[in-house]
């Protein structure tokens, strides 16, 4: 009984070894707000979740536990994506929670860095108006868009930003999105990261925010991460906090 033990651990020792050198450490669309253009290898499926605490103002706030980003790898150049958030909001006394509407969508890769041309990617979301709790659902579907763009300065720094809109499925007026950010290896397994984003409605006033966050892979399938930030525009939340953990394995 033992042998079997000691020969079950050695192969999986070796298998993981093995994928350790064949793929590189995992790629997640977390902790920050900026996605990456990367693509989930292919044969695996990545689960990317996230618990956030977000201090609206001094009488309202949000728990979401969990956020799920669900991967799944077509081919060289595809991958399927679904959202689900299950949230908790309270103002003053009240409180509803439940699920918010699923997201279903894709990120496709349009070209690798090359001079000046970043990595490149494209990534489409849309809401389904009745797939969530009766609470959170939107009369009208909900459709989401970004491109996403990465420069690599050095081996260990890179500089990343999105552009994009999304729709609130209530009006037909869009919230359009921007990203910056900044992440730097600080080992072989943490990382770091210092970002400005916001979100620019058409008829209401902008809402920029500023996080920073650091992740930790300890191995190349599985990684922690930590991160908080707060408001800069008076529409904005007060501070909000995240812990994620992400990981994904072959099929």
């Amino acid at each position: 009984m033992k042998l079997k033990i000691l020969i079950i651990t050695a192969i999986l020792l070796f298998q993981s070894k093995a994928v350790a050198q064949d793929f590189p450490a995992i790629q997640t669309d977390r902790p920050d707000q900026t996605e990456c253009p990367f693509i989930t290898p292919k044969g695996y499926l990545q689960f990317e979740n996230g618990f956030s605490y977000e201090k609206t103002t001094a009488n309202t706030s949000q728990i979401t536990a969990p956020t799920i980003l669900t991967k799944l790898r077509i081919n060289d150049h595809f991958e399927l994506r679904l959202i689900t958030e299950l949230v908790l909001e309270k103002e003053f006394s009240n409180q509803i929670s439940g699920i918010k509407p699923i997201l279903i969508g894709f990120k496709t890769r349009l070209w690798q860095e090359k001079g000046l041309l970043p990595t490149t990617s494209f990534i489409a979301h849309i809401a389904i108006p009745k797939w969530g709790t009766q609470k959170f659902q939107m009369p009208y579907y909900a459709p989401e868009f970004r491109f996403t763009m990465q420069h690599t300065i050095s081996p260990k720094q890179s500089i990343s930003y999105n552009l994009g809109a999304e729709w609130d499925g209530v009006t037909a007026a869009p919230t359009f999105v921007y990203t910056l950010t900044t992440g730097y290896s600080l080992s072989e397994k943490i990382s770091a990261y210092v970002e400005l984003y916001g979100f620019i409605p058409q008829l209401e006033k902008p809402d920029h925010r500023l996080d920073a966050g650091l992740n930790y892979g300890f191995n190349p399938n599985h990684q922690l991460d930590i991160s908080g930030g707060l408001g800069l525009s008076a529409t904005s939340p007060d501070y909000f906090v995240s812990l994620g953990y992400s990981f994904r394995f072959k099929l």
